[in-house]
Order: structure tokens, then sequence, then C-alpha cells
């Protein structure tokens, strides 16, 4: 793969959950929408994988998508300083662009009811390249996004996941007769890895899949390609973390506020 044809591989993005364990938040948003910062998760996920030349972008739009339409409609606006001539039919002058971002971004509704499986396989007509990758709207990592997909070219199969060891979600302690002797907040998890998201996939994948509402990607589609010996893993030492909960919204937040953010890759 040349590295022009490498960069033009899009990256599809679900986005259409209803989030319903960030309830406090998604009443009122989708999930990919919730801050960290100043900027929506899903922020944050684009700029990840545009630090590594991949700016082609379908995100599957589900429950309140017309969020995250307006949001890249209006997204100049929302990163510019501007002026607007009230009095001259509303023309308007940028005068600053904060965020110089040369993305392409393609909005498919999904459907509000659809499961993962039924929103991948709704976009294959978006699909012009004989691979893509695929990530979920609500997790970030300090991934190097072209090794994991140097890595799919290796292997020759048709699907690659991200395997990851998620930090507990207690800390930990080792006691010597009652005695605490060593606090570790929140170590790696050991044994098992988990799906990461993060996968790049060759379009053969979508034989594997139906448009059907209740397609759901992680079940049926990825028990087959491992059965069919066609699923391998990436495996990520670093750090990742989604948001599932309020209490994941507030860690990534505390790290943002502190500056140590290791997912921001770019600068």
């Amino acid at each position: 793969m040349n590295k022009r044809s490498f960069n033009l591989m899009p990256v599809v993005i679900l986005a259409g959950g209803m989030g319903t364990r960030l309830r406090e938040q998604t009443e009122f948003m989708p999930k990919p929408m919730v801050p960290v910062g100043t900027k929506p998760i899903l922020w944050h996920i684009m700029k990840i994988y545009a630090h590594y030349g991949f700016k082609r972008f379908i995100i599957c739009l589900g429950y309140k998508g017309d969020t995250i339409k307006d949001y890249f409609l209006n997204y100049r606006f929302r990163n510019s300083d501007f002026t607007i001539d009230l009095g001259r039919h509303g023309d308007v002058v940028f005068n600053k662009t904060h965020d110089t971002d040369d993305w392409q971004v393609t909005l498919a509704d999904t459907g509000l009811r659809s499961m993962t499986g039924s929103r991948i396989k709704q976009i294959e007509k978006y699909i012009d390249t004989d691979s893509f990758l695929l990530t979920y709207g609500d997790g970030v990592a300090d991934i190097a996004i072209d090794k994991l997909v140097a890595f799919h070219r290796s292997h020759g199969k048709i699907a690659t996941v991200t395997g990851v060891r998620p930090p507990s979600r207690f800390g930990e302690l080792r006691v010597e007769k009652n005695r605490v002797v060593e606090f570790g907040e929140k170590p790696q998890i050991d044994g098992e890895m988990i799906n990461g998201g993060f996968f790049a996939l060759d379009c053969e994948v979508f034989d594997y899949l139906r448009e059907d509402d209740d397609c759901t990607f992680e079940r049926g589609p990825l028990e087959r390609l491992a059965e069919d010996g066609q699923l391998m893993v990436y495996h990520h030492t670093g750090f990742w973390q989604c948001m599932d909960t309020l209490r994941d919204m507030d860690l990534l937040n505390r790290y943002w506020e502190s500056g140590d953010t290791p997912w921001k890759v770019w600068e």
C-alpha cells in the first residue's frame, strides 16, 4: 500500500448509541458530544486519527444525531473569530481561525435503535477503499494508528481488534500485618485483554454483517470471524480509557485539566 492510499483509508466512528450509563449527560446530548475540556470526546478521537494522516471520517449517527450534524455544520464558526455585518445580508468575515482541521466528514444516519453491526453495514456504500478503520465514539488512547494498520496489513486476515488491559476501577492495597505498605491508584488489570476498539478491517467484513437492527458487531460477526481464523489482535500496552460512566468522564477531564493527557498525540 502506498502512502497516498494508506492515508485515504476512511475512519468509521460509531456514534449512535444512547449511552444509558452516562444518563446524567446523555439525556441532553449524544455521548460522543460529552466534553473533555472544551471539546467533545468525538473531537479528541478524530484528532488522534488525523495526527497519523487519517482525515476521512464516516460518523454513524443515531440517538440525538442532529446534535452532531449541527456541530460539524457550524464547525468553522465554533472554532474561529469572525465579524458579521448585519447590514449587508449577514456577510461574515473570518478574522482568526483557531483550528484548521482539514477533515472530510460524512454524517450518516444509521437509525435510532440499530446495533453496532447494523450501523457498520449501512455505511458500506461510503467505503471506497479495500480496508477501513473503525472505532467507538467514546474511547481515547495513545495508540499508534500507523503501527495498527501496518500490523493489519502484515497478517492478511480480514479483521484486527486492538486488545487492551484497562486500569482497575479501584485502588490496590498491598498489606502486611494489617498495615498498608503500598497503595496503588487504579493499577492495570492482570489477565485477559478486552476489546479496546480501534479496529482495522478489510471490506470482506461486510459479508459477516446485516442491516437488521439487531446485528451486533461484537457478538455474531466477531465471533464468526474468530471461528474462521480471520480475527487478529493488536496489543496496545499504553494508555486507554473509555467514557462509560460519569466517573470516567470526570477522570478524563481531570487528566485534561492537569495537562497530563496521554492520548494527546497531536501538537
